[in-house]
């Protein structure tokens, strides 16, 4: 097996381990040891973002946790200097004792694109809520209040939500930060 070809593969790792495995690629890669046949490790993230004593943090999450894509050239001694990382598990789709199987380029240009379109839209926040949803109140005056999304305004990325204070339904104008899902 000669050929140098580098292809995408997946590892997987202990669940919440994923960073140290990345820093322990590079590590080796660092030392000359797996320099020339792995090319790069990624670790797919996204933002959330969320509101913590009022105040907007954001923070990063694995969209695949438990896995860490590596570009690499799997000759000679690579696969089992890779399979022998600490906190890793082994590689995807391979049978017991035999080859790691290479995902599909297409699949690793779809999650290399999601990376980069969630890289760029670093403020954009899809909407995950319905009209008629049960929402509770987490920042403002009225936290710890439950109430029923009224209106949506996908473009201020506010809801209008009806709580009912003192036995009376109140109307209030919420940002999509200020509540999350019952």
């Amino acid at each position: 097996m000669s050929d140098t070809t580098k292809k995408w593969y997946v590892l997987r790792a202990i669940g919440g381990k994923e960073k140290k495995v990345k820093e322990y690629i590079d590590n080796e890669i660092a030392n000359g040891d797996l320099k020339g046949f792995v090319e790069q490790v990624l670790i797919p993230t996204e933002k959330v973002y969320q509101i913590r004593n009022g105040k907007k943090i954001s923070k990063e999450r694995n969209f695949f946790p438990g896995y860490v894509l590596i570009e690499a050239s799997l000759v000679g001694e690579i696969t089992h200097t890779l399979r022998n990382v600490p906190n890793v598990i082994g590689f995807l789709g391979d049978t017991k004792g035999g080859d790691p199987v290479p995902i599909r380029q297409g699949e690793v240009n779809r999650i290399l694109g999601r990376v980069d379109e969630l890289a760029e839209s670093s403020e954009e926040m899809n909407n995950p809520f319905v009209v008629g949803e049960t929402v509770k109140v987490i920042d403002g005056p009225f936290n710890g209040f439950n109430g029923s999304i009224e209106a949506i305004n996908e473009e201020k990325k506010k809801l209008q939500v009806m709580v009912k204070i003192f036995g009376r339904k109140t109307p209030l104008e919420l940002s999509f930060m200020q509540v999350e899902k019952e």
